[in-house]
């Protein structure tokens, strides 16, 4: 039997880079088209659950295993999504400022194929949330942030990995996390289901 193949349900170039660095190699990348709305009552983490799930089984494939994640930043009930422009980035920062928040990122391994995977499996599924302290920042750091458009696309309108590294005084939990997938339990996962690491 050959091995399964990985297709990432994400267009996320942060997932991709870790997946690389993993030693995986990426199939294909198919961004689903899935509405990110929560319903009235869903707990933060539980949107982040179902969404990755939603994305996972939103692609089709042969004989593939389907990955897909979804990456919120909240505090409290609040979740703070990717700004809409960057007057929405200043207001998330501000709120941020000085405070700490939870990055949750869920992910969904979905197997698409004819009959039972390999492993037996046909879904896994988990999620990781760290704890992020921001530093007390003003509004000229705030500003000069934004006006990066490093964190335009990005839950929370900052990036741990760039120069939103400046902006953070503390965290505690998986980093890969808050980068967008925690690294750590999804090689787990794709070492369980037999996605085989590149020879390179």
């Amino acid at each position: 039997m050959t091995d399964p193949s990985l297709i990432l349900a994400s267009g996320s170039p942060r997932r991709r880079m870790l997946l690389h660095m993993a030693g995986f190699d990426i199939t294909a990348v198919h961004p689903p088209d899935v509405p990110e709305i929560r319903s009235a009552k869903e707990a933060p983490v539980a949107y982040a659950r179902r969404l990755s799930v939603d994305k996972a089984t939103a692609i089709t494939a042969h004989h593939a295993w389907i990955l897909a994640a979804d990456t919120i930043v909240h505090r409290g009930d609040t979740i703070f999504e990717k700004p809409t422009d960057d007057a929405d980035a200043q207001r998330m920062l501000s709120e941020l400022s000085g405070l700490w928040h939870r990055v949750t990122s869920a992910w969904c391994l979905h197997w698409s194929g004819p009959g039972r995977s390999r492993s037996g499996r046909r879904v896994l599924r988990g999620h990781c949330t760290s704890r992020v302290r921001f530093l007390p920042l003003t509004s000229v750091q705030i500003d000069r942030y934004v006006e990066t458009g490093e964190g335009r696309d990005k839950a929370g309108g900052y990036a741990v990995q760039g120069e939103g590294s400046a902006l953070i005084d503390r965290v505690v939990g998986s980093t890969t996390n808050v980068v967008g997938l925690p690294l750590t339990a999804v090689i787990s996962a794709l070492e369980k289901v037999g996605v085989p690491r590149g020879t390179r």
